[in-house]
């Protein structure tokens, strides 16, 4: 693992067997319990406890995914990950205690590739990253390199299956109703049943809802 503290004295990482992450989180805690858990399942992971030096090590060493915690002092998640996307132009998924509406409105809106809701532990956390990582790998291998210059801010970020409604919808699901990833699953399976429609154009409903809701009066 790396630690942030200070910059200038990080290591250049040693290859991985399975690739970069940035992990961010201002909890301590949560912060060395995941970077352990991903380092342990053979990641090599740069740890980062607020906005400003998460930015300055993507930049250091460029991880190919990270992680982001949404409410944290100074700078957020979410100015991370434009950051992360405009400038670095590096996938990320979100690990937040909040599902709210204009939260999760939000988390679609940067077209995250998974939306993890607290509690988590690094058992459950790892499986998403492999999946993160798999869904990458496979998309840079089925298309062009991405566009770059003045067309770049209109092209997509990622391939066109990174933008899996279904996982967010199920963070949402989880969150409001305190269910498990399964139970939450298993409940977005059943409305789909229910309105006669597949799961990822559900997942689209429910979401567009929750957008509903996030809007001002």
């Amino acid at each position: 693992m790396i630690s942030a503290l200070p910059v200038s004295t990080v290591a250049e990482p040693r290859p991985s067997r399975h690739g970069r992450i940035l992990v961010v989180d201002d909890d301590r805690l949560v912060l060395a319990t995941v970077a352990h858990g991903l380092a342990q399942a053979g990641y090599d992971v740069i740890e980062a406890d607020n906005g400003d030096d998460a930015i300055l090590l993507a930049r250091e060493h460029r991880p190919e995914l990270a992680l982001l915690d949404i409410r944290m002092e100074g700078l957020s998640g979410f100015d991370v990950a434009e950051t992360l996307r405009d400038v670095y132009r590096i996938p990320y998924l979100f690990l937040s205690a909040f599902a709210d509406a204009s939260t999760a409105a939000k988390v679609r809106e940067l077209r995250a590739l998974d939306y993890l809701v607290k509690p988590l532990n690094a058992e459950q956390i790892v499986p998403r990253v492999d999946a993160a990582f798999a869904l990458l790998r496979s998309g840079a291998a089925a298309g062009p390199e991405p566009q770059l210059g003045p067309a770049a801010a209109a092209a997509p970020m990622f391939p066109a299956a990174i933008a899996d409604p279904v996982p967010l919808a199920i963070g949402v699901l989880m969150h409001r109703y305190s269910l498990s990833r399964q139970a939450a699953y298993e409940r977005l399976q059943r409305l789909a049943t229910e309105q006669k429609l597949d799961i990822a154009s559900q997942a689209d409903r429910l979401l567009a809802a929750m957008e509903e809701l996030a809007r001002p009066a």
